[in-house]
């Protein structure tokens, strides 16, 4: 299968380009490494493989709709209310 035939497959899967796809997991991994083991951003950003905590302060604010952590602070907020709103 050539590069641009995976590609295509793999959007038509999972509508999202490898690229893409693989920096959501990035993202979602951090989010959990915050929250389950109480790291900080940086520390989670670095440990899922980003160099610039600038570029990874963007781009979860970007998935997640606010930075690392006030989306950590809101979850864990929501958590000890009972609200069952969980991590995506």
């Amino acid at each position: 299968m050539s590069v641009s035939g995976f590609h295509h497959h793999f959007k038509a899967v999972t509508a999202l380009s490898p690229l893409q796809f693989q920096k959501r997991l990035r993202l979602q991994e951090a989010r959990r490494l915050m929250l389950g083991e109480h790291l900080d951003a940086a520390g989670a950003a670095y440990r899922v493989g980003y160099d610039d905590a600038l570029q990874f302060n963007r781009e979860y604010k970007r998935l997640f709709g606010l930075p690392p952590v006030r989306d950590v602070e809101r979850l864990r907020e929501a958590a000890r209310q009972g609200d069952g709103l969980e991590a995506d």
